[in-house]
Order: C-alpha cells, then structure tokens, then sequence
C-alpha cells in the first residue's frame, strides 16, 4: 500500500506541474505586445476622434470629454506619436507571430461551416469555453479580420497623412476623401472588436478567465 501512495504522489506531483503548464493561455511575450497594442489604439483613437472632429465626415462630433489632445494641432501630435508606438509593436507582434507559427496554430483553419455552427451555437448560449487555450471559429475569424483591418487602417492613415508623396496609396484608396471614410470605418470596426473583447472576457466563467494568468 505505501509503494502504491509513494508512486501515486509521484505522479500527482508530476502531473502539478504540467497542468501548470496548460493553463498558461497566452505567452509573456504576446500579454506584452497586446497591452502596448490596446494603449497605443486607446491613443490613437481619442487623438483620431479630435482630429475628426476638426473635419467631421457624418454630422455628428465626437465630445471633447473622450477626445485627446485639445484642438486640431494637438490632437495630430498625439496621433503620430502612438502611430509611431503602434506601428513598431504591430510589426513585432506580425513577425513573431508568423516566425514562431503562432498565427498558423491559432488562426487556421478556418471553414464557413465551423464559423456558422460557432456562431449558432454562440447565439443560443451552448458555446463551449472548456479549453481556452484554443479559438472556437468565430474567435478565430475575428481576430484574423481585426488583423487585416489593423493593416488596412495604417495603409489609409499613411494615404491621409502623405497624399501626395505617396499618392499612389492615395489613388488604392480612391483618393484622399475616399481614403478618410476607409479609415474611419477602419476605427469603427476596430471600436466595436474592443467593446466586444471586454464584454466577453467578462462573461466568461471566473474559474475559466483566472487561467488566462500564466508565465
């Protein structure tokens, strides 16, 4: 009986460990490069809404009480300073995500048949949240669309910003009017990700959301 209690010590203590290891969701290097991301876009965003407003597309402005930096020139400073933030940390997080094989173990495959029955089952409440250390389809979805609006509202940022050094970019766009709407929508799109980001991490089980915190 002793030997049986030693050896199965043994393999709980060997297990502990391991299931350590499982926990860990995300590695330090991305809960890093995610944060800089999410205060660098929380930057750009208010400073972007001030820059808007001094211009307004729609017929309607946004209140200073969430814009950031005060007026037209000050709004810029703020938006080329976190451009230069977001630019250099999204760089980072595209090659290491593509050299370590991240995107490719995470985001892929993805099938319209998996993203439809994700997104019923999601709607009717049954979506598992059992391992989140893998992305359900529509995870995956998003989160590869949120990259590729990412590229595409610095490429119609720069066509804003440099219309005629680059306006080449300027002319992909349809022009320099045509290029603020992209980026605007770009904004919008990227607004409601976040609203929905938080609200589902806070939906999320306590037990299940306090194994996100790892190494």
């Amino acid at each position: 009986m002793s030997s049986i209690t030693a050896s199965d010590e043994k393999a709980s203590a060997k297990a502990a460990p391991e299931a350590t290891r499982a926990k860990v969701i995300q590695p330090a290097w991305v809960r890093a490069l995610h944060w800089t991301n999410a205060f660098a876009m929380v930057l750009m965003i208010m400073s972007g809404w001030q820059i808007y407003n001094a211009s307004p597309l729609f017929g309607f402005t946004f209140s200073s009480s969430i814009t950031l930096g005060g007026w037209l020139g000050g709004g810029l400073l703020w938006h080329f300073a976190a451009m230069w933030l977001l630019m250099v940390n999204g760089l980072i997080y595209l090659a290491l995500g593509l050299a370590t094989g991240r995107f490719r173990k995470k985001l892929l495959p993805i099938t319209r048949e998996g993203v439809l029955a994700d997104t019923k089952a999601a709607l009717t409440g049954k979506l598992s949240h059992e391992d989140l250390t893998k992305y359900n389809y529509v995870q995956k979805l998003l989160y590869a669309g949120i990259i590729v609006v990412g590229i595409v509202i610095v490429l119609s940022g720069l066509a804003i910003w440099k219309p005629v050094q680059l306006q080449y970019l300027t002319a992909m766009f349809g022009g320099y009017e045509a290029a603020r709407y992209v980026h605007f929508f770009c904004m919008a799109a990227i607004v409601a990700f976040m609203v929905v980001h938080v609200v589902l991490a806070l939906l999320v089980p306590k037990s299940l959301r306090a194994m996100i915190i790892g190494r």
